[in-house]
């Protein structure tokens, strides 16, 4: 596998959340950084190690909502 995709999204909490397509992997964190952390390491705990994709792509989604 070359590639994972994670779909990233801000919670109602404040909390950013990255599940991944395709794949039964999900994880939190309070900011960036350590949601782009924990994306790796749950790639890496999922994955066995001849198996892991080279390349994790996160994709920013942003819901916002404007009132006219």
């Amino acid at each position: 596998m070359s590639e994972i995709v994670f779909l990233v999204e801000n919670a109602a909490d404040g909390r950013l959340t990255a599940r991944a397509l395709n794949h039964s992997i999900y994880t939190e964190a309070d900011t960036y950084e350590e949601l782009r952390d924990q994306v790796r390491e749950a790639v890496r705990c999922h994955f066995k190690q001849d198996q892991h994709p080279t390349m994790i792509r996160l994709y920013y989604v942003k819901d916002e909502v404007l009132t006219v």
